[in-house]
This record gives structure tokens, C-alpha cells and sequence, in this order.
């Protein structure tokens, strides 16, 4: 695949946007191989991505960042540009479902997802043999409960504590929860804002927390879904990147739709994280745009 730098913007709309940076990019033959804009009416708001030629232009990704800055200030920018060549590196955390995480470190392993696996982190050792025949390095941090509510609170925290230290010792710039079934505290919800990535097994906002499944059986729904969104503090609550369903029927026992919902999790879960590391999503308030 070739190199590319892929510009992203969001900023207050107003007439201009588009030709400064095209002007900017093509006063430095700057190859533009794929353009998205979009204006959002309601909100005043414009979003923009290009990739452009890495080998197009004079200089490289810290000399764009200097170059680009003045335009950037004129417009009120919020932007980034990265370099496609430079994996991603995002920890997988699980617990016992290994369907979501097998995938994802299948797409790895078959270069069809472009990311780097530092290690993979859970609550559980069910899955290491699996993650360390990929060749990845598997951290067992246990949530040891207890019917003592301050003694559960503190196993928590140090269990937190723990998953917070690999997470910065390895250097992640994104964390997916690959049906990690953990709500994570308010404070790495706050400082990896926008970064973690969350599989929810259902259509939401419909069915949020505990056992969706089963309270779609019990609605008698027609069809279930899975979404993929940043967490945030609040629960099931975050900006929604991907979702998608699948029709069943009353002859579907809870079994049957669990089986039927692992599918569409997965290909949800991919789709999302795919789309996060190839920076197609923009984050504006608790919404996307993916591009």
C-alpha cells in the first residue's frame, strides 16, 4: 500500500476551507489520492479528510505539522495528519469470550487490519495460549471480588491501577475492549478520551448493559445488532462508530441469537476499529463523522 499522510480536520464552516488547503497542498505538489468533506447544518460545523502522496511532497510529516499551523490557526482547526506507514499501536483487552479478540488478532496475524499488538490484557487466563501463539504478550490482571464492598472497591482500584501501568508502560495510543466485560473508571475514560473502543452486543441505545440478548428474547425482537463506540463515563453511552443487524425469528431460542450475535459483533468490532486507525472517524460533541 502506498504512503500517505492523511489529513483531518473539523472546524466552524465558512466559505474558504476546501481551496486554502488545496491551495497549500498544491503549492507543495502535494498529490491529493482520496478527498471527504462534509458541512453539518445543524451543528455550523465542517469536516474534512485527505490522504495525500507521502512521496508528492518536498518535506516530511513534523515539516507539514510547521507548514500547515498558520492555516490551521486562521481556520480554528482542530486537526491532526499522520503517516500510514506508522502502525497504530492498540491493546486488546478481553475476559472469557475469545470470538471478538480471535478475530481481531486473525485480521492482524493476515495483515488485512494495518495495527501493532503490544499485548493483549484480561481479567482472565482463559485466553493465553491463544494470544501468545500470535506472539503477543498476555497480561493476566484478576478482579478478585468480595462480598466486603470497601475490600471489592479496593481490589478494584489496585486491579485498575495495574491495567493503567501496562497500558502506559507499552505506549498505546488506542485500547479496544474486545468484550472486556469491565467498566473502566472514570479516570482512563478521561485521559484516553476518543481512544477506547468499545464492542456493545447490541443495537443501542436500545438494550444497554448486562445480557442484551436476553432482553431482546424477552421483547421478542426481530432483529438484534452490535455497536461499536468510544467509552465514556456513561455506560453504553458513548459516540456511536459502527453498528449493524441481523433478523431473526421466534423459533430462534437464546442460544441461537447469542451464536447469530457473535457474528455481527465481530464484523461490527472490525469495521470500527478499521475505520478508527485509518483515521476516517472525527469526533464532534458525542456524535461521528466517518468518512
Amino acid at each position: 500500500m502506498e504512503q500517505v499522510y492523511r489529513l483531518t480536520i473539523s472546524c466552524p464552516d465558512r466559505v474558504g476551507i476546501v481551496a486554502k488547503v488545496g491551495g497549500f497542498l498544491s503549492s507543495h505538489g502535494g498529490w491529493i489520492v482520496e478527498a471527504n468533506h462534509y458541512a453539518d447544518p445543524v451543528s455550523g460545523w465542517f469536516f474534512m479528510r485527505h490522504c495525500i502522496k507521502a512521496s508528492s511532497l518536498p518535506f516530511g510529516l513534523e515539516e507539514f505539522k510547521e507548514k500547515f499551523a498558520p492555516i490551521a490557526e486562521e481556520f480554528q482547526m482542530d486537526w491532526q495528519v499522520s503517516d500510514s506507514a506508522q502502525a497504530k499501536k492498540i491493546i486488546l483487552m478481553a475476559s472469557k469470550e475469545s470470538h471478538c479478540l480471535s478475530d481481531l488478532l486473525h485480521r492482524v496475524h493476515s495483515k488485512e487490519l494495518f495495527c501493532d499488538i503490544p499485548c493483549v490484557i484480561s481479567n482472565h487466563d482463559d485466553l493465553r495460549s491463544m494470544v501468545e501463539w500470535h506472539g503477543i504478550p498476555f497480561f493476566h490482571v484478576p478482579m478478585v471480588r468480595s462480598d466486603d464492598a470497601d475490600e471489592h472497591a479496593a481490589n478494584k482500584q489496585e486491579h485498575f491501577d495495574r491495567v493503567n501501568s501496562i497500558i502506559a508502560e507499552h505506549k498505546a495510543d488506542s485500547i479496544v475492549l474486545a468484550r472486556y466485560m469491565q467498566i473502566l473508571p472514570a479516570e482512563i475514560c478521561q485521559q484516553y478520551a476518543g481512544q477506547v473502543i468499545n464492542i456493545h452486543h447490541s443495537f443501542l441505545p436500545s438494550f444497554a448493559g448486562a445480557k442484551p440478548y436476553h432482553q431482546a428474547a424477552e421483547r421478542g425482537v426481530k432483529l438484534i445488532g452490535a455497536t461499536c463506540h468510544y467509552v465514556t463515563e456513561e455506560l453504553d453511552a458513548g459516540p456511536i462508530i459502527d453498528q449493524d443487524v441481523m433478523r431473526i425469528s421466534h423459533r430462534d431460542t437464546i442460544e441461537d441469537t447469542v451464536r447469530l450475535g457473535k457474528d455481527v459483533e465481530k464484523r461490527v468490532l472490525s469495521r470500527g476499529v478499521r475505520s478508527h486507525v485509518e483515521d476516517r472517524v472525527l469526533l464532534h460533541g458525542n456524535k461521528t463523522i466517518v468518512f
